[in-house]
């Protein structure tokens, strides 16, 4: 069973003259031609941001200009702060999950010090750059189940920046990591925010 989603065939539909990105579930066996547009993704490396969640994979798009800009400064920006506290900044994307049949791709995250491999089980903090339409918070009971302290969510097109921590189980917004000294106002002043998007 694939799931997909994202706004390229097949996650997209034209309802009375308007193309609308909806979910599409092709159980199996595969339908014609999807055999070939996995190949043709993986070729080009736009599979490296797919997920799949509980066996089902979620194709994701690739990111925009906008998005690559914030990553590269919070790039910058968490690497003073989380060398101090002990940790190891790693943004860029990585697979949180134990193994191909769970997992999920952030933007990047904040590690504890011996993290390796190419399925890390957790991380001290999560960083999501939101996308439009992207499931940015329909993740957050797996970054729980997998005991992720904190979730840094920066969304560039209503320029927010959202900090998160794990408590009893849940997320909840918190005005300073307890991780790193960085907050997300102070962030949300230091980045140089993209113009938004359209489309």
């Amino acid at each position: 069973m694939i799931e997909t989603a994202g706004p390229f065939w097949p996650g997209c539909a034209l309802l009375l003259g308007t193309l609308v990105v909806v979910r599409t579930l092709i159980l199996d066996p595969p339908s014609a031609g999807l055999d070939e547009l996995l190949e043709r993704r993986r070729r080009s490396g736009l599979d490296r941001l797919d997920e799949v969640w509980e066996g089902v994979l979620h194709m994701v798009p690739a990111s925009s200009f906008a998005h690559a800009r914030i990553a590269q400064q919070l790039a910058v920006l968490l690497d003073g702060p989380a060398r101090a506290a002990g940790l190891v900044p790693a943004m860029g994307e990585f697979n949180l999950g134990d193994a191909e049949h769970d997992f999920r791709v952030p933007d990047g995250g904040v590690h504890r010090p011996g993290a390796a491999g190419v399925w890390l089980s957790t991380a001290a903090l999560v960083v999501e750059i939101v996308s439009p339409r992207d499931e940015t918070w329909d993740k957050l009971p797996f970054y729980a189940a997998h005991q992720v302290d904190e979730l840094l969510i920066v969304d560039p097109q209503k320029r927010t920046v959202e900090w998160l921590a794990l408590e009893r189980g849940e997320y909840r917004p918190v005005e300073r990591s307890r991780l790193i000294t960085l907050g997300p106002a102070e962030l949300a002043e230091r980045i140089d925010w993209p113009p938004t998007e359209t489309g």
